[in-house]
């Protein structure tokens, strides 16, 4: 079990590293529209690539940061009967609806493969007026969501062994509750 335990925290190690790397392009985004409000308004010469940059950056922070929101258990979840459930009947549940998780990961992962590729074999560009690559972007929907895959095979483990008493697994305090960000 020893494997599978490497594994499960070779993929959240991964996740929180990509994430944490990811979210300083919160950082960039916010340099990139300050720089267009002060072009547009205090220059009174708007740019043509600051708005364009930052929504394509902003489409990678969105989906490469899923595995490591996933990981913190910051995803929304609806509570209502969840949160009242017993450690083992919450991870039985949680089984049962990882059923729907991978389902829609999996297709998002099999279309988004299909779409990078499409996007890098003619270089695909944005086709306005600054015309930059999207195909980077559209590379990153993939490369998110095998992430996302990943670290939900290392939830869906975590479940199995607290659903049936596995000892791969024992969770820690950091494992049950989200952290703060």
């Amino acid at each position: 079990m020893g494997v599978l335990t490497a594994f499960m925290r070779g993929v959240t190690r991964l996740n929180d590293f990509v994430g944490r790397w990811i979210a300083l392009l919160i950082f960039a985004m916010f340099a990139f529209l300050l720089l267009e409000v002060g072009f547009r308004y205090l220059l009174n010469s708007p740019t043509v690539w600051t708005n364009e940059l930052t929504q394509m950056l902003f489409g990678i922070y969105a989906v490469m940061s899923g595995g490591y929101i996933m990981a913190h258990r910051g995803h929304v979840n609806v509570d209502l009967l969840h949160s009242h459930l017993a450690p083992r009947k919450r991870a039985l549940m949680d089984m049962f609806t990882s059923l729907v998780f991978f389902i829609f990961t999996l297709a998002l992962l099999w279309f988004g493969v299909d779409m990078a590729q499409e996007s890098m074999s003619s270089w695909e560009t944005s086709y306005s007026a600054w015309n930059p690559p999207i195909w980077p972007v559209k590379l990153a929907i993939p490369l998110g969501t095998g992430l996302l895959v990943l670290q939900g095979l290392v939830k869906l483990l975590e479940d199995i062994a607290v659903a049936f008493d596995l000892d791969y697994y024992t969770p820690d305090a950091g494992d049950s509750e989200g952290e703060q960000l």
